[in-house]
């Protein structure tokens, strides 16, 4: 692997994160760089003309997004090539009327988004972000704006250890009490009540009666950077899992003409179980491909058929052996950062990997030039799942899980390899190129 090009992947890869501090901001991110690159909006709602070679994407609930580019064969002989993430990661969510004013302090009440590693939220610069619903002239269709309040920091300050002194025996976060940020001091300008609408109001600049209700996140404020004796190490928030939204998009749009029609499906909500409209346990994708086929004039039957000529790579983060706890992970399958990426097998379906769909992987890592490794988690130790069997459910789709090695996955600052992600892109690009 050319450094060049893997510490430019890489920076790229922060950028892109530091761009995407809530789901609703990795789609408009990735939303932009199809435009860029052609790709034009559709509507849910509308009826679908399409044409072969054309690039397109669609959005739902602004924090899920499906880009397709036509193939130039037939779509019920070539099938769809399909590369699936998800764009949310553990964090905390703003509850409504948050505002706790208590002991002089102002903080904010927040909730438990999936499974981040609790302790490593405190004594850090936090910031929010999300979206907000607006009045509108209709109230079926609320107007939607993304809100970054950069400017304002917020903390989730540790107890002092003179003040628990068994605190470093263990000690467990109380998500009601121990997690919530601290906004600020009580004052004549912020006596609290009403406090977060009247920032998103001024941000956004509106009237406050305007704001109907929000999704706010707490996230990470500080930017991902390189480390490492040779800046081998990415380390930056949400890793798990804008990195593969970020190699699928960068596969995609680097990719040449392919008789197979290429789609990249980033889903919301799989930290959480994916039971969503836009999340993958849903009829989403399905519903996305067959009106794919009807829109290039196929009937039901070639959309059927198109179905089993197809492949999905379900892409989420995989385990990388950890330094310090290398008996956490499986006695002959401990993947390595910086060795490519790895695929990911698990015998009760945690993962839908089978010998045929692995070859198909393993045999593209070879002609892209990239070393591949294999996961299985200890017998012993329950494996976590992804989007991949869900999306099983609703398509019986040629499938397999991979992802790329990291360490401390759903901390706030996790890490993985510089090398890995200019790999995985170049599997990627192999695979959409067919």
């Amino acid at each position: 692997m050319n450094k060049k090009e893997s510490i430019k992947t890489a920076k790229d890869l922060i950028n892109f994160i530091y761009q995407s501090p809530s789901s609703f901001h990795a789609v408009n991110t990735l939303k932009e760089r199809l435009a860029d690159h052609g790709f034009t909006s559709l509507i849910a709602g509308e009826n679908w003309s399409l044409e072969k070679g054309g690039k397109y994407f669609i959005t739902i609930n602004d924090s899920a997004i499906i880009a397709v580019e036509i193939g130039h064969g037939e779509v019920e002989q070539k099938g769809f090539a399909i590369i699936g993430a998800h764009t949310d990661s553990p964090c905390l969510r703003v509850k409504p009327n948050p505002e706790m004013v208590e002991n002089g302090y102002i903080k904010l009440n927040a909730e438990i988004y999936g499974g981040p590693i609790l302790n490593t939220w405190l004594d850090r610069p936090l910031s929010l972000a999300g979206r907000v619903s607006l009045k509108s002239k209709s109230f079926w269709k609320p107007s939607s704006r993304l809100v970054s309040l950069s400017k304002l920091k917020v903390i989730i300050p540790n107890v002092a250890i003179h003040l628990n002194k068994t605190l470093n025996k263990g000690y467990e976060l109380n998500r009601q009490k121990d997690m919530l940020p601290i906004l600020g001091l009580v004052s004549d300008n912020y006596p609290g009540e009403g406090l977060i609408k009247k920032l998103l109001a001024k941000e956004l600049s509106v009237k406050e009666e305007e704001i109907l209700d929000f999704d706010l996140f707490v996230h990470h404020y500080q930017k991902g950077e390189l480390l490492g004796l040779e800046e081998e190490f990415v380390v930056t928030g949400r890793l798990d899992n804008l990195a593969m939204a970020h190699a699928g998009m960068s596969a995609m749009l680097a990719s040449g003409k392919s008789d197979r029609t290429k789609v990249l499906a980033c889903f919301d909500n799989e930290e959480v179980g994916s039971a969503s409209k836009q999340g993958a346990d849903s009829p989403l994708l399905s519903h996305v491909l067959e009106r794919v086929a009807l829109g290039l004039g196929k009937e039901r039957n070639q959309f059927l058929q198109s179905i089993f000529n197809s492949f999905i790579i379900s892409a989420d983060m995989a385990h990388a052996v950890h330094p310090n706890l290398p008996e956490k992970h499986d006695p002959t399958n401990k993947p390595a950062i910086n060795q490519g990426p790895v695929i990911k097998i698990n015998a009760n379906q945690k993962y839908t990997t089978d010998s045929d769909s692995a070859a198909v992987f393993t045999r593209l890592c070879q002609e892209a030039k990239v070393p591949c490794q294999q996961y299985v988690n200890r017998s012993d130790e329950p494996a976590g799942s992804t989007i991949g069997p869900l999306s099983a459910t609703q398509l019986p789709i040629r499938s397999l899980d991979i992802g790329n090695p990291m360490l401390a996955m759903h901390s706030i600052n996790e890490m993985c390899g510089s090398k890995d992600q200019a790999y995985l892109i170049r599997v990627f690009k192999r695979f959409y190129n067919g």
